[in-house]
């Protein structure tokens, strides 16, 4: 059986897994090593191919060593071609039996598709006009005993790719891509962050109190403390206590944990960035928010106006900026909303056939918030900022400063039609904010220690908070939150 080409399974692979097996002892006993230790490259095939691709009429006289996985392999008797591929790209390789001695020569055949091998040799141009080694020496630098999936074609099965993201990785040049541009996106709010005068810090992930949003933790125990612990769903509570202790500019970009529901938008661990500025409100939140994404997004995909599913998605500024009753009223065709009773609103959406099981006793504020996710949310395709939320649903922002008690200076930002942010001007009255814990029952999770802080006086303040993961779905397209999740959560795998 001949797996040259890679694309088997289930029986054929244990078979071909015990043909490589064979192979390697066989190599072993011709007295090569086929794992050694390290390989020295002169550069990676990417510059190679930046360098002399379309620029090259004699082969060169300096002997590239180049490295990488043998991804194909076309036999000519005494002569091949294979294709070379490293993290960079990918370099076809030709030899002859002259070229390397029989010896090796015999080796190179004798390899399988996945092997990493090592070569050098100049750089020439076939007469088929391809940019090529010219292999004087090779070197085989890893035995690969499985074959790649489905003859390097790419990997469809979704459920394989998700739990051997490696595999996924190395047949999905796109996927590649996506974490690249997710790494670039990293880096480049941490730069913002920095260059703006922001401090990266640290605060716990396991807290004795799970506050900073409404989520289910997950629990732990600490045996020497003996006390339960929370994994945070939020660092906010202990970013504000820095605010509060003269820490002015603060971030933190790191995971939490929420124990709900897993869907194509949520995955129990995720990555935000949350910022903090003292003497600021939402406003300026509204504007860092602005720049950091849309400087972020070019650094990541190389443009400001990515093309996503077909529609090209415009984040330079400024952005639309709407408020969630102008919203709710817009799609739903209410007027006077503010005007309505809880049971009102419940009522239209009865009328509607909206699902309402479970919701009797929503107040106002919970009803328009669920009017908006149903008529609303799923349209926002370019970005644009839902401002001045209900007070019933936003227990850690200040009212609205024209005095309506009714709404809030909070904001959301919506890319493509999901929800990627979220910020307030920040409550600092400590009463105010004691009592609104305590109006909020279980839904908030009311620190005491937070509230202690928060008497020591904390200025006006800026909060923003952003969901990387789902900022790279709508940059990047991507249906799922686990196409841009390296190892996303799954459930355990039954035989």
């Amino acid at each position: 059986m001949n797996d040259r080409d890679g694309g088997v399974s289930g029986e054929d692979s244990n078979v071909l897994r015990d043909q490589r097996v064979e192979k390697l002892q066989e190599i072993r006993e011709d007295g090569i090593e086929p794992y050694p230790y390290n390989f020295t490259r002169t550069r990676e095939i990417a510059d190679v191919l930046d360098q002399f691709d379309g620029d090259l009429e004699e082969e060169t006289e300096t002997h590239e060593k180049l490295a990488g996985r043998m991804v194909g392999f076309r036999d000519m008797g005494k002569a091949c071609f294979f294709d070379l591929k490293d993290g960079s790209g990918k370099l076809q390789g030709y030899t002859n039996i002259d070229l390397l001695g029989e010896q090796d020569y015999e080796l190179l055949k004798s390899l399988d598709i996945g092997d990493f091998i090592g070569v050098s040799g100049p750089i020439f141009v076939t007469n088929r006009g391809e940019l090529s080694v010219k292999v004087k020496d090779v070197q085989l630098l890893s035995k690969s005993l499985m074959p790649l999936p489905e003859k390097w074609h790419g990997l469809k099965d979704v459920e394989k790719r998700y739990r051997q993201r490696y595999l996924d990785l190395l047949v999905n040049d796109e996927v590649k891509e996506t974490f690249v541009a997710r790494s670039k996106m990293i880096s480049s709010l941490r730069r913002q962050l920095d260059d703006e005068g922001y401090l990266e810090v640290e605060t716990p992930l396991m807290q004795p109190a799970a506050g900073g949003a409404t989520a289910e933790p997950f629990v732990t125990h600490h045996n020497a403390l003996e006390q339960d612990l929370y994994l945070r769903i939020a660092p906010e509570l202990y970013l504000k206590r820095l605010i509060i202790g003269g820490m002015e500019r603060v971030y933190e970009l790191g995971k939490n944990f929420r124990n709900e529901g897993v869907s194509t938008e949520h995955n129990p661990e995720f990555t935000t960035v949350e910022i903090y500025q003292a003497y600021a409100d939402y406003e300026d939140a509204m504007n860092l928010t602005e720049r950091l994404i849309s400087r972020g997004t070019k650094e990541a995909v190389g443009t400001t106006q990515p093309e996503v599913n077909g529609e090209v998605l415009d984040l330079r500024p400024p952005w639309d900026r709407l408020s969630m009753v102008d919203a709710v009223e817009r799609a739903t065709g209410i007027s006077d909303l503010a005007g309505k009773s809880a049971g009102g609103l419940r009522d239209f959406a009865a009328s509607k056939n909206l699902d309402v099981a479970g919701k009797d006793d929503f107040n106002w504020g919970e009803m328009v918030e669920f009017l908006f996710e149903e008529y609303v949310e799923d349209d926002l395709f370019q970005p644009t900022f839902i401002t001045d939320f209900p007070t019933d649903v936003s227990p850690l922002a200040k009212t609205k400063r024209d005095g309506d008690r009714q709404l809030t200076e909070r904001f959301e930002v919506f890319v493509g039609g999901l929800e990627v942010g979220n910020a307030f001007t920040e409550l600092n009255d400590p009463l105010e904010q004691r009592e609104r814990f305590s109006g909020s029952g279980d839904k908030e999770t009311k620190d005491e220690d937070f509230l202690a802080a928060l008497e020591y006086g904390m200025p006006p303040t800026a909060g923003i908070g952003i969901g990387l993961d789902r900022l790279l779905m709508a940059i990047t397209g991507s249906e799922s939150i686990r196409e841009v999740i390296l190892f996303p959560a799954l459930r355990r795998k039954t035989e």
